[in-house]
């Protein structure tokens, strides 16, 4: 039997942030999948792990909550010394606690508080703000010189518009909104603008604890305010809402406007971004989606495989239990590697080719189980209406420059796509 421990040199690939903006991640992920797909990683200052590299072992995990839940130690790979520091600061290995870092039955009922906000029937009554936002998304690429940085002029900011304007927040407050958003999700990587020196493990922790309390003292403010003025949108309903007959405590509230007000636009952006890299790079994709604007869904279903924003979740075991002949430990930790899944040869032939024709699209990306994401259909629903309005105005699309990805093992895209275009 293939021996459990990882070699050293791969299992330091898995954390290290810049690996997930390069190839070296998906070489990786193909060496685990075909030789060691359930292994564990040994990394000095971390605590060992599993790394779970293959769909269908990701897919029993994620339907099993109870065996593997998600609030008993963290969501996130976190260095031993970053998790001691949470567990001083808030008692848990949890910086935020949002429904990510819920189990039942507390994570079904903060769950139902927003549902039907985020249900098909309700995100398609939105349809028409939307495509609104959408079109003026366009016109201001159309108005480009035809060349730009998709994602900083485009990609960033449709979806970051979208989602605040459901949540409630003012639009003079949405770039202060996107800049904590990368300063969480993107922390390790050297861009970031609090993070651009050269830190400490204690200095890294002590300003992500900085980020969080930028966005915990930002929310008190929305929630006083929505308190005193109630307004039509979800930051009125978490402000005002209740959890067996008692307002939502403030740190779990705290967390739950943070994971709509982050995760809401960040990974819809990378996903429209991956899209557009596919369009300018993939032969023939653009005249024939362009032709036949029914294929846009299939663009899209196939750029959330592609990208897999979410890169990886941390589950831990409630008891000894067996996967894939493997003996499992109570409290045991696992790493399930999205991106790996969504690339897993059993599942989807030539997995690292872009192809809109795959039936079904089996991908990983929103997860599975009782932590399915919420939002799922208002990002793909965002993403269909922004290619139905801009594939029809794009004559042609190429590369101007080298894209590049964000460094960091959590949630990780494309941070700069350069791309020359005509317009019809």
């Amino acid at each position: 039997m293939t021996n459990v421990t990882l070699p050293a040199d791969l299992a330091e690939k898995l954390v290290t942030s810049s690996v997930y903006a390069s190839g070296e991640l998906f070489d990786t992920y193909r060496w685990l999948r075909a030789n060691n797909p359930l292994g564990v990683a040994e990394v000095e200052g971390f605590d060992p792990f599993w790394v779970v590299t293959k769909h269908a072992d990701i897919l029993e995990i994620s339907r099993n909550n109870a065996l593997y839940p998600s609030a008993v130690r963290g969501t996130t790979l976190t260095s031993q010394s970053g998790e001691a520091r949470a567990r001083a600061i808030t008692g848990t290995p949890h910086l935020v606690r949002s429904l990510v870092q819920m189990d039942e039955p507390d994570h079904m009922k903060y769950r139902l508080l927003t549902q039907a906000w985020f249900m098909p029937a309700n995100v398609k009554k939105r349809e028409d703000d939307i495509r609104a936002l959408a079109r003026q998304a366009v016109d201001h690429f159309a108005a480009l010189p035809g060349e730009c940085d998709f994602v900083k002029d485009v990609a960033l900011h449709y979806p970051l518009r979208v989602v605040m304007n459901i949540l409630g927040v003012p639009e003079a407050d949405f770039g202060r909104m996107l800049r904590l958003t990368q300063e969480l999700f993107g922390a390790s990587d050297p861009d970031t603008e609090r993070f651009k020196a050269a830190l400490s493990d204690e200095q890294f922790a002590q300003l992500l604890i900085g980020v969080v309390q930028d966005f915990t003292d930002y929310f008190e403010t929305i929630t006083a305010d929505r308190r005193a003025n109630p307004r039509d949108d979800l930051a009125t309903l978490l402000a005002n809402a209740e959890i067996d007959g008692a307002p939502l405590p403030p740190f779990e509230r705290t967390g739950y406007y943070t994971i709509i007000a982050t995760a809401g636009h960040d990974t819809t952006s990378s996903t429209a971004a991956a899209a557009m890299w596919a369009l300018a790079t993939v032969p023939g994709l653009l005249d024939r989606v362009r032709a036949d604007l029914s294929l846009v869904p299939a663009l899209v279903e196939e750029s959330i495989r592609w990208a897999t924003p979410v890169k990886t979740f941390m589950r831990s075991a409630s008891a000894d239990t067996e996967l894939r002949g493997r003996q499992i430990k109570e409290n045991d930790w696992l790493m399930l590697c999205y991106a790996s899944g969504n690339r897993d040869e059993e599942v989807f032939p030539n997995p690292d080719t872009f192809d809109i024709d795959r039936k079904p699209n089996r991908q990983l990306a929103f997860g599975n189980g009782a932590h399915l994401c919420l939002g799922q259909h208002l990002a793909r629903l965002e993403m269909r209406i922004l290619y139905e309005e801009l594939i029809p105005k794009l004559k042609s699309v190429s590369l101007a420059g080298e894209p590049r990805l964000s460094e960091s093992f959590f949630v990780s895209g494309l941070k700069s796509l350069p791309i020359a275009f005509e317009l019809n």
